[in-house]
C-alpha cells in the first residue's frame, strides 16, 4: 500500500480498483437518480463560499458527517446522500493536516465529477462518480 501521511489511511492512492469499481457500480444506479441535486448543491457550496472541496457521503446508514440531502426512499434511492466539503473532514481528523494539498492535488473537477465518501461494509473512501452527460 502506498500512504501520503501516518495518520490518514482514507486517502491511499493504492485502494483496489476493483473494489473501486465494483462500489462505483452499486452506487452509479442510484446516483443517477439525485446526480442534478449533488450537482447543483456542489455548485452552490463552491458559490457561496463554504468550499472549493464539496463532497457527499453516501452510506446506507446513519452517519455524523455533512447535512442531511436525501434519506434512502426518497427520490425512489436507497442510500443516504449527506453534503459536506473538505474542511469538516480535516476538523473531524478524517484527512490529516498534512494530507490536505494531496486531496488537492488530487480532486477532480466539480462540474464534472462527485467527490463521493462512500461508506459500505468494510470499506470507506473517496472515489469520484462522473455526472451523467445531458
Amino acid at each position: 500500500m502506498i500512504h501520503h501521511s501516518n495518520e490518514n489511511y482514507l486517502l491511499d492512492d493504492a485502494n483496489s480498483p476493483d473494489l473501486n469499481r465494483k462500489l462505483l457500480g452499486i452506487i452509479s444506479q442510484d446516483f443517477v437518480k439525485v446526480a442534478d441535486h449533488l450537482k447543483e448543491a456542489s455548485y452552490q457550496v463552491r458559490k457561496r463560499g463554504f468550499s472549493q472541496y464539496p463532497l457527499f457521503v453516501v452510506s446506507r446508514m446513519p452517519s455524523e458527517l455533512g447535512t442531511l440531502l436525501f434519506s434512502p426512499g426518497e427520490l425512489d434511492t436507497e442510500w443516504m446522500y449527506r453534503a459536506s466539503f473538505l474542511e469538516e473532514f480535516v476538523q473531524r481528523g478524517l484527512v490529516g493536516e498534512a494530507s490536505v494539498d494531496y486531496f488537492k492535488e488530487h480532486y477532480r473537477d466539480p462540474d464534472e465529477f462527485c467527490c463521493v465518501f462512500a461508506i459500505h461494509n468494510d470499506f470507506a473512501g473517496f472515489i469520484y462518480v462522473p455526472y451523467p452527460e445531458d
